[in-house]
């Protein structure tokens, strides 16, 4: 792995526009809209009722607290920034949320804190390690601004993302092309143009940017960790479940949390890589926060507890759908296969079929198998 200089963490106007263009190309192969994305925020009324302070089109600046600020993707307008993020500053110090999708998605964010507060930025956090999550940290990374991760981030990047860097991905795309070759139905032959869209969307940003490690891993052991801004403390906690390395930002005094990817406002979550079981422990701590709680979700609006009791209603809805396909002596594959959106969430939004549902069915049809649930 080379060290990321200065000069290379500045993308050319040809290099993004080589990705933006495969991301496109996805788009066309599936038919396929980020429509999970791709909402206006709602919940948490009495926030997001307020005009934001900047709107750059594919994401919006909205202050939820006391030197708090959310910043809200909408890819309907540009992928730039992909996910959700923000930062907290303190009197003496600032923190960034989250890495983004891409370099100009981090700079928007660092530019945005330049206009609200002169505090020294003490570092920027990624929540996890997926591509939308951390393509910008080459940004920070050019900044001289530490960036802090839990500790299996840097292992997974390594593991998932530098070995497809300008190189071949015909592996990458193999299940999802084989997927579609064989589909068995209408709507089974949706989904996998829809998987190999979005496969293709990771692909081509990854082509076009410059990864940036974190430099400083958070070990489990050292977490929970409290920082003090300077009249604002805010607390950095472990809560794998969305992925094996998830970090959550509170700030308790206000009541705020940023939860990464453990929240989707108003979405299918993306499970491809969760272990089921502890997200909804996670969910289940969120609930025990109190109606008054402001959640910063991964993608969505800015929302409230209403979203995370949603969150859970869709995971125990795919649970009950495997353990009755365990009771009629189906397959799992069967049982991925025959899961539909029952009419209560048809207007919840999806990224992608094989990344939100079937991984998530397969690991509740194993639990109703080994009678956990």
């Amino acid at each position: 792995m080379k060290l990321v200089t200065e000069a290379e963490t500045e993308l050319t106007r040809r290099t993004f526009l080589r990705g933006a263009s495969l991301a496109g190309a996805a788009v066309a192969v599936g038919g396929y809209v980020p429509s999970s994305w791709a909402r206006s925020p709602q919940g948490a009324a009495q926030i997001n009722a307020q005009a934001p302070i900047v709107d750059k089109g594919f994401a919006s600046v909205r202050k939820v607290g006391e030197g708090v600020y959310a910043v809200i993707s909408d890819t309907s307008k540009g992928f730039d920034t992909l996910c959700n993020g923000g930062f907290v500053a303190g009197k003496d110090a600032a923190l960034l949320w989250e890495g983004y999708g891409s370099p100009k998605g981090a700079a928007f964010q660092l530019e945005m804190l330049a206009s609200v507060s002169k505090a020294p930025v003490k570092a920027a956090i990624d929540s996890h390690y997926h591509f939308d999550h951390t393509l910008g940290n080459s940004q920070y990374a050019a900044a001289r601004i530490p960036i802090w991760a839990h500790e299996k981030v840097v292992p997974l990047i390594e593991e998932r993302y530098i070995p497809l860097q300008n190189r071949s991905k015909a592996a990458f795309f193999a299940p999802a092309e084989a997927h579609l070759r064989d589909a068995t139905s209408e709507d089974d032959k949706k989904h996998a143009e829809g998987d190999l869209g979005a496969l293709k969307l990771v692909a081509g940003m990854l082509d076009a940017t410059v990864l940036a490690l974190p430099n400083r891993s958070l070990v489990v052991s050292e977490l929970p960790m409290k920082v003090d801004l300077g009249g604002i403390e805010v607390v950095i906690e472990a809560h794998p479940g969305h992925t094996p390395g998830d970090l959550i930002l509170r700030i308790p005094a206000q009541n705020i949390v940023f939860s990464g990817d453990l929240i989707f406002d108003h979405s299918y979550p993306v499970t491809f890589d969760a272990d089921m079981a502890n997200w909804m422990k996670a969910l289940d701590l969120f609930g025990s926060y109190g109606p008054k709680t402001v959640f910063v979700p991964g993608h969505g609006g800015v929302c409230g507890v209403e979203a995370v009791e949603l969150q859970k209603d869709v995971f125990s809805d795919m649970a009950s759908h495997a353990k009755q396909m365990v009771q009629l002596g189906a397959t799992m594959r069967e049982a991925q296969a025959r899961y539909s959106v029952p009419e209560r969430f048809k207007t919840l939004n999806m990224f992608a079929w094989g990344f939100c549902v079937d991984n998530a069915v397969a690991q509740f049809y194993q639990a109703a198998k080994d009678r956990k649930i």
